[in-house]
């Protein structure tokens, strides 16, 4: 199975890959929501375990975005330490498919992610195109568009790009975008600084009012076209 683990605790992290790792999974992870929102907008997992109790975007809010936004049928586990009647209520709203509370067995774990996996066919989501005020993108195609116009951008901006566009309007954080670009090996160079300016050349330069919105000493975040809004800096 090829998984994709959202959970910010190191020591829960460590005893999932060294318990999933040598029985043949393919594991990804993020430690916060908006990384791991990252990963499952670029990438198609078999199924997802994800933590509801993580830093910035919460699993809850992270698997309605899956669902709604990025119509990411993909089967969900859900660890949490929580194990009340409306927690567990809440999380299936989410659109979670099953709840694990912790602590748990590492055994009963991976047998639950393997029913999952049988249950939903080891069906991969189909990427639905992702909009935002005038700019779309079709992460199946790798075509992007503002107003109708089409934008050319490379693989990173492509990553970018989806970042952006799967948290509109809210904030993302430098160190999300970095991780969705580079993973755990973050370049030491302020890299991230020439992709953003490649970005919002080919996102904003052609059009007269910028969407690209800089949040100092924060990160990035798209806006509307508002014709009172200041511009992006």
């Amino acid at each position: 199975m090829r998984i994709l683990i959202v959970e910010d605790h190191p020591d829960i992290l460590a005893n999932l890959y060294g318990f999933l790792e040598p029985r043949g999974h393919q594991l990804d992870s993020a430690r916060n929501g908006y990384g791991g929102l990252a990963l499952a907008s670029e990438h198609d997992y078999d199924v997802i375990v994800l933590d509801i109790m993580l830093p910035g975007l919460n699993g809850l809010e992270l698997c309605q975005k899956l669902r709604t936004e990025l119509g990411k049928a993909t089967p969900v586990l859900m660890l949490t330490a929580r194990d009340s009647l409306p927690d567990k209520v809440a999380g299936f709203d989410s659109g979670a498919d099953d709840y694990l509370v912790k602590p748990f067995s590492l055994v009963e774990l991976e047998v639950r992610l393997k029913a999952l996996v049988r249950r939903s066919g080891a069906a991969h989501a189909v990427p639905a195109t992702m909009r935002y005020g005038e700019l779309s993108y079709d992460p199946d195609t790798q075509e992007a568009s503002r107003a109708g116009v089409p934008i050319q951008l490379t693989k990173t901006g492509y990553t970018l790009l989806r970042c952006l566009l799967a948290s509109a309007p809210r904030i993302v954080t430098r160190e999300t975008l970095e991780q969705a670009v580079w993973g755990e090996d973050r370049p030491d160079s302020d890299a991230l600084r020439t992709h953003i300016h490649a970005l919002r050349q080919a996102i904003d330069k052609p059009f007269a009012i910028p969407m690209l919105q800089t949040i100092a000493g924060v990160g990035y975040k798209l806006v509307q076209t508002d014709p009172k809004r200041p511009p992006s800096t």
